[in-house]
């Protein structure tokens, strides 16, 4: 019993921790992986508030081309009222005149403008029925 006793302890005695080299190794994977992981979640957060922008200016040039449509028809008219914007936002409405056609449609055209830089331009007709 006594040398079982031995040996169990001289096994004990000989065995080693992980050693500089292998604990370096480990937390350099370990932070790789950790800033692998906080660099696609600053992207994906990146890519959603572009996506964002995109929809809320979409929105707006739907909006603003329905509003102009639904409103009564000017044959003299150099651009429409337009609908109230959201904070950094704002839409300019052209008006021209189509070639070939009687004073009876108008060409419109609906910019908007985010932050003073054009972010979405949507075009459609106006007849006057």
């Amino acid at each position: 019993m006594m040398t079982k006793l031995k040996r169990l302890l001289t096994r004990m005695n000989n065995q080693q921790g992980f050693g500089l080299a292998e604990t370096l190794v480990a937390v350099t994977v370990l932070g790789t992986a950790v800033v692998a992981f906080v660099v696609s979640l600053s992207t994906g957060s990146l890519a959603v508030s572009e996506e964002n922008n995109e929809t809320v200016a979409q929105t707006l040039a739907q909006t603003q081309m329905e509003y102009t449509k639904n409103y009564a028809y000017n044959s003299v008219a150099a651009t429409y009222p337009v609908v109230g914007t959201p904070s950094g936002y704002s839409i300019t409405v052209g008006v021209s005149a189509v070639s070939g056609t009687d004073a009876n449609m108008q060409k419109i055209t609906v910019t908007i403008l985010q932050n003073g830089a054009t972010t979405f331009l949507l075009s459609d007709y106006k007849v006057n029925r």
